[in-house]
């Protein structure tokens, strides 16, 4: 079974928004941190934001208080709020675990066209 399913991800314009949800196969509440990480057409995956349980947040530099991490720890639910996305932000992004990973899903395609 995907331990993950990415979802919420689409083609939108420069300065649109989105929000991604992450399905957990299993009990996020056990993670302790969790995060999104997006990787673009010929590029390494990076990490874009982590939560952890207690709420703490931590962003990449380049979301530049663009984008919103959280978690629904009873839903089994990461989230990623998205606003003012440029075409930099075109990636795959994909959800897991931040110092433990689980196997990589699918993820969901995000595509900022103008």
């Amino acid at each position: 079974q995907v331990p993950f399913v990415e979802s919420g991800g689409g083609l939108v314009q420069p300065g649109e928004s989105l929000r991604l949800s992450c399905a957990a196969s299993e009990t996020i509440s056990t993670i302790y941190s969790m995060g999104w990480y997006r990787q673009a057409p010929g590029k390494g995956r990076e990490l874009v934001a982590a939560i952890a349980i207690t709420g703490h947040t931590d962003y990449s530099a380049f979301v530049n208080g663009r984008f919103t991490i959280s978690r629904d720890d009873a839903e089994n639910t990461l989230y990623l709020q998205m606003h003012s996305l440029t075409p930099e932000d075109t990636a795959i992004y994909y959800c897991n675990g931040v110092t433990l990973k689980r196997s990589w899903g699918q993820g969901t395609q995000v595509t900022v066209s103008s």
